[in-house]
């Protein structure tokens, strides 16, 4: 179903400055983003507005340098790094005469390459169906006789004929499957309680290094890259902490700012493995300038699927690039709130064990305490 843009696809980035700070990240996340999807980058437009303008989403004297930048460097695709709304792709792709993709549709074109599971592309595919559903609207002529690539993938140019009585079919299809995989997994979630043992995510932003991580105390070999969003199938393994015993711990998709909703709900069941964890551990790249705009955006998406409330300590990943020491910080109460140390090189693993054994301890206890209390009741 999923197929790679033909090779040399030629992209053209936007971004526009609506004051939100930290563009120069914003500019090389998108960049990360497009050539993850299989796209050559051959250009950026930027501009600064106060709000997007309703019918182009940027000014029409923009959108005229935009389809001239486009035109001169031959560009095959142009790439907002923003959300933007039907009628605004239609209006841009009449006036640049080229493909217009937004932020949204190239996460999920790039989750539509990286799935590899049956539970993933079932995933993914509901996603991208929950997002063209927002742009059947007024049919999808200006496109029939464009090929499959960036933002057409998955779905294709097949669903760009259906009505959406037969998109709403197959969205009812794909969810009452995922539901069937949902009860599966709830019920392995439920095993693993019965053993009382202690469940741990790590969560974190796309590329942090997460797998790494994961890879490093758990010696999974689960696939890791220098990419975005590497990881989108949850991986869980034992790990053994001495005298603690073993818990268990669970590699999840990361996140990403503006992630699209569709996307939240449709992994709905692959991030219910973080929903129900004792501790999530949140994997930071310390090396990144907007390390703390990633830490808030992970925090967001967090509350959004009812997580924002479970015990989480900060992961301070990537020392090796900023040269700091491994070392466990506290808070002013007295409790863990950072490790820092690095995936890559083993510094600081040896004190994340540590820390996680006392965690798995204290939570023995607090079992055995609660057992205590319902006998002698």
């Amino acid at each position: 179903m999923f197929e790679r843009p033909a090779a040399g696809t030629r992209a053209l980035l936007v971004q526009v400055d609506f004051g939100q700070g930290s563009l120069d990240e914003r500019l090389a996340e998108i960049t990360l983003l497009a050539e993850s999807a299989g796209a050559s980058v051959v250009g950026v437009v930027q501009a600064k507005r106060q709000a997007p303008d309703p019918a182009h989403f940027v000014g029409k004297g923009k959108a005229d340098e935009i389809g001239f930048v486009a035109q001169s460097n031959e560009a095959d695709i142009v790439i907002f790094n923003h959300d933007i709304t039907a009628a605004q792709q239609r209006n841009l792709e009449r006036k640049l005469n080229c493909r217009v993709v937004d932020r949204s549709a190239l996460i999920l074109d790039i989750f539509a390459l990286r799935a590899k599971s049956h539970e993933g592309k079932l995933q993914v595919e509901l996603a991208q169906l929950q997002h063209l559903s927002t742009r059947l609207v007024r049919g999808w002529t200006h496109l029939e006789r464009q090929k499959g690539g960036i933002g057409l993938r998955g779905p294709g140019e097949k669903q760009l004929e259906t009505d959406r009585r037969l998109l709403g079919e197959r969205v009812k299809l794909l969810k009452s499957r995922l539901a069937t995989l949902e009860r599966q997994r709830a019920v392995r979630r439920r095993a693993r309680e019965r053993r009382e043992v202690l469940t741990i995510s790590l969560v974190g932003y796309t590329n942090a290094g997460k797998s790494t991580l994961f890879n490093a105390l758990t010696k999974a070999g689960a696939y890791a890259a220098d990419q975005l969003f590497a990881t989108l199938d949850t991986t869980s393994r034992r790990l053994f902490l001495g005298e603690a015993g073993n818990v268990v711990l669970s590699d999840t998709v990361g996140f990403i700012r503006d992630l699209p909703h569709s996307l939240v709900a449709a992994f709905h069941a692959t991030l219910e493995e973080t929903i129900s964890a004792d501790l999530l551990l949140h994997v930071v790249d310390s090396a990144s300038e907007d390390r703390e705009g990633q830490i808030a955006a992970v925090n967001g998406v967090l509350e959004e699927i009812g997580a924002g409330s479970l015990p989480q300590i900060q992961i301070w990943n990537k020392i090796d690039a900023t040269l700091a020491s491994p070392e466990v910080q506290r808070d002013a109460c007295g409790k863990i709130s950072r490790v820092l140390l690095s995936a890559r090189t083993g510094e600081g693993l040896d004190l994340l064990r540590e820390v996680l054994a006392d965690v798995a301890l204290a939570h023995k206890a607090e079992l055995a305490a609660i057992s205590a209390a319902a006998q002698a009741g």
